[in-house]
């Protein structure tokens, strides 16, 4: 149902945009979110937008990443900026279609999963 794309290597301070591709439009999923996970380490919520456009943000990104979804084209984003090496992570999209409880940012509300797209990020 998700499908990401948009990774890649960048140097520290550039950008990336993710894309995610939703099965259905993105109006009708009650949240959609970004996750990573780098390795050896748990998968953590990075940026949530719920159905009415309303975003949740990690403290960690804040002010640097911004989620954004576009309901027409079935598609989900994440413009990463002032990237930093603690960046570098596998970047998973996910879908909540509704029912769940719980923080936005936790990964168990969400029914849902991409198959991941890697970040990688120079000094």
């Amino acid at each position: 149902q998700l499908v990401e794309s948009g990774g890649g290597s960048v140097q520290a301070g550039g950008s990336l945009r993710l894309s995610c591709t939703t099965a259905a439009t993105t109006y009708t999923y009650t949240y959609l979110a970004w996750f990573r996970q780098a390795p050896g380490k748990e998968r953590l919520g990075v940026a949530a937008v719920a159905w009415d456009g309303t975003t949740t943000y990690a403290d960690s990104v804040k002010d640097r990443f911004f989620i954004s979804k576009d309901n027409g084209a079935n598609t989900l984003y994440l413009q990463m900026n002032s990237l930093k090496p603690e960046d570098a992570a596998m970047y998973y999209c996910a879908a909540d279609v509704g029912g769940s409880a719980g923080p936005v940012l936790d990964t168990g509300r969400y029914d849902y999963w991409g198959q991941g797209t890697q970040v990688t990020v120079s000094p």
